[in-house]
C-alpha cells in the first residue's frame, strides 16, 4: 500500500497565523462587526466558510458573510510580501521524502496564495501534489480536504462494514458533519448529566458548574479549591478520620472496643450488625464525599 504524508501548509509550514488573524479582525471591523482578536486567532485554521458563521453567528453569516471574506482575501494579500516559512519547513519536506513517502501540502486556501507559499518554501519540484480551495466543497473541518489529499497521493481507503454509521469515528474514513454533530450530540448529553450531578454534590447550579469549574481544563489544588469544586484540602488521614467520626464518637470501633466483654450481655450477632451499620454509615459518608469532589 502506498505511503504518503499530508502536511498542513498556513500556520504549519508557513508562518501566517498572525496575519490572518489581523487580516479577519480588520474585515469584521469594516462592516461594523467587533470581535476579540484573541477570539479570531483560536479559530484560524477554519476556512473562510467556516469562520465567520463560528465567530459572528447564523445571522452576520447571511448578511455579511460574503463581503467579510472578500475583505480578509484583499487584507491578507496587502501583507502577504511579509510571510516567511517557519524554520526547518522545507527540511521537514526532504525529510519525509528521503524516507520514500510521497508528500502532499493540502490547502483549502486560493490558488494564488498556494502558488506564493510554493515559492516561499521551493518546494514546487519536491512535493508530490498540493491542493487549493478548488479541490475542496467545504474547509476544515469538513473532510473534504484530507480526501482531496488522499486522492492527489493515489491513496483509497476501503472498509467493510454492517450498519450505515458503524465507521463513524473510523481513522480511516473522514469523519462528515452529520457524524461530528452526532457524536457532539452524544458528549452534550452525557455533559449535561455530569453537570447536573456535579452541581447537586456542591449545592449549586449546572450553570455556574459550567461556567466556572474549570470547563474541562485541568486545575491546580489551589485553583480548583477557588473555584469551588471541593470544600477544602487535607491530608489523607485527617480526611480518613473525619469521615470515621461524627460529633467526636468513633463510627468504627476500636480493635480494644470491639472485643471488650464490658458488655456481657451483648451476643456476637448484635456485636456484628453494631459492625455493619458502622461499615455502611462510612460507605455513606464516601460517597457523599465522592459526589462533592
Amino acid at each position: 500500500m502506498a505511503q504518503a504524508a499530508i502536511l498542513d501548509v498556513d500556520g504549519t509550514l508557513v508562518d501566517t497565523n498572525f496575519h490572518h488573524t489581523i487580516a479577519w479582525y480588520r474585515a469584521f471591523r469594516q462592516h461594523d462587526v467587533l470581535m476579540p482578536i484573541w477570539r479570531i486567532h483560536r479559530s484560524i485554521g477554519m476556512g473562510g466558510d467556516q469562520i465567520v458563521p463560528e465567530l459572528a453567528g447564523e445571522e452576520i453569516e447571511e448578511d455579511k458573510g460574503e463581503d467579510i471574506r472578500t475583505a480578509e482575501k484583499a487584507l491578507y494579500m496587502a501583507v502577504i510580501e511579509e510571510v516567511e516559512p517557519l524554520t526547518g519547513a522545507r527540511e521537514l519536506i526532504e525529510d519525509l521524502k528521503g524516507r520514500d513517502l510521497a508528500v502532499i501540502l493540502a490547502s483549502s486556501a486560493k490558488p494564488d496564495e498556494i502558488e506564493h507559499y510554493l515559492d516561499l518554501l521551493d518546494a514546487r519540484d519536491l512535493a508530490d501534489g498540493w491542493t487549493t480551495s478548488a479541490d475542496v466543497e467545504a474547509t476544515k473541518p469538513e473532510p473534504d480536504l484530507v480526501e482531496a489529499a488522499l486522492e492527489k497521493a493515489g491513496i483509497r481507503a476501503t472498509v467493510i462494514k454492517a450498519g450505515k454509521y458503524k465507521t463513524e469515528g473510523d481513522p480511516v474514513v473522514p469523519l462528515t458533519g452529520e457524524a461530528r454533530q452526532a457524536m457532539q450530540e452524544r458528549a452534550d448529553i452525557a455533559y449535561s448529566r455530569f453537570l447536573g450531578d456535579v452541581a447537586a454534590g456542591r449545592g449549586t447550579t449546572p450553570a455556574e458548574v459550567r461556567s466556572g469549574f474549570g470547563q474541562g481544563r485541568l486545575l491546580g489544588a489551589k485553583a480548583a479549591l477557588a473555584a469551588g469544586l471541593f470544600d477544602r484540602i487535607a491530608a489523607f488521614d485527617e480526611t480518613l478520620n473525619r469521615l470515621t467520626t461524627a460529633k467526636g464518637r468513633a463510627l468504627v470501633p476500636s480493635p480494644r472496643a470491639r472485643f471488650s466483654p464490658s458488655s456481657r450481655a451483648e451476643t456476637e450477632v448484635e456485636r456484628r450488625l453494631a459492625e455493619l451499620e458502622a461499615v455502611e454509615e462510612i460507605e455513606d459518608r464516601r460517597r457523599a464525599l465522592w459526589l462533592s469532589t
